[in-house]
């Protein structure tokens, strides 16, 4: 494809673009803040029926009476979900199965970023198991809903830091060494390689897998570090903080993936200067176009997750 095309593709791209979606149900991982919220709040001011998935129920609800003061009519579920456990992962994703007829559109947003290091209750680097363990398993539990719909989206939501994260999957209990940052980049790696190889194996089925990433936006993803950021972290922030967009902005490519008539399944959105602007088609990371690296990944993840499915 052209850069011309490109630009013609998604220049400028709004949430004024997004078409009505009466009658869909979307569901939101990290619906409660940041990249959540506002993909929650600009879903349901197109009409769409918002499962708004948070930590605790208190943040859903906290979410809920802040979206419906905004929009009274909106139409949310405020749901309890605790990416960090797989089983509660497992429960949810069967409760859901059984409570909705449908769901037309998935989309795996929450994330964490660089805690001390934590397992999680199966004993997995805690990064890994949310970002990429529990929402592989969230949506492989949904998928039966999924498949109701045609022409239904899974959007995973990455990071630029994908094109620092590593390959190899030999370090998923952190039992060698532990760094934050590695982690997360391994995380977000592994986000956009889900993506693209879940595309592959539903594209017969007309269900569409896309990823977006928001680029460099103001979430709580930063705040919420604990322990906090050290001076020297803190200094860089503050540094680049001119170059930072709002999570509001932040949240147009992983919208564009989920809503535009544009998007193709198997593509990756953000920003168009990959810091900060409107969506664009967007490159992925080396290893995410690798099919036996994406394969390989599957395989460890599917050993995983089999005991939870």
């Amino acid at each position: 494809m052209t850069a011309t095309n490109l630009k013609n593709r998604n220049s400028n791209w709004t949430i004024s673009d997004i078409p009505n979606l009466d009658g869909k149900t979307v569901f939101i991982t990290g619906a409660n803040s940041g990249l959540g919220y506002y993909t929650a709040k600009a879903l349901a001011e197109k009409n769409a029926h918002v499962v708004l998935a948070c930590r605790t129920l208190e943040k859903a609800n906290s979410a809920l009476h802040k979206l419906k003061s905004l929009n009274p009519e909106g139409k949310f579920t405020p749901i309890e979900l605790d990416l960090a456990d797989l089983n509660k992962v497992s429960e949810i994703g069967s409760k859901i199965s059984t409570e909705f007829e449908k769901l037309d559109l998935l989309i795996n947003n929450a994330g964490i970023m660089h805690p001390p290091k934590t397992l999680s209750p199966q004993g997995f680097e805690i990064q890994f198991a949310v970002n990429h363990l529990a929402h592989m398993l969230l949506t492989l539990k949904f998928l039966p809903l999924i498949e109701k719909q045609k022409g239904s989206r899974i959007v995973t939501v990455t990071s630029g830091a994908q094109f620092f994260g590593k390959v190899g999957w030999n370090n998923l209990k952190a039992e060698n060494y532990y760094n934050k940052w590695e982690s997360y980049a391994n995380s977000k790696l592994a986000n956009v390689m889900f993506a693209l190889e879940l595309n592959e194996k539903l594209e017969q089925k007309h269900i569409l897998s896309l990823a977006a990433h928001p680029g460099i936006a103001k979430t709580n993803l930063f705040s919420a570090q604990k322990p906090k950021p050290n001076p020297i972290e803190i200094f860089s922030l503050e540094l680049f903080s001119p170059i930072f967009q709002s999570a509001e902005m932040g949240a147009l490519p992983q919208l564009f993936a989920a809503t535009s008539p544009q998007a193709k399944g198997g593509e990756h959105y953000g920003p168009k200067f990959n810091f900060r602007g409107h969506p664009k088609l967007s490159p992925a990371s080396p290893f995410a176009t690798n099919k036996k690296e994406r394969k390989s990944l599957w395989e460890k993840s599917m050993e995983i997750l089999s005991n939870f499915l």
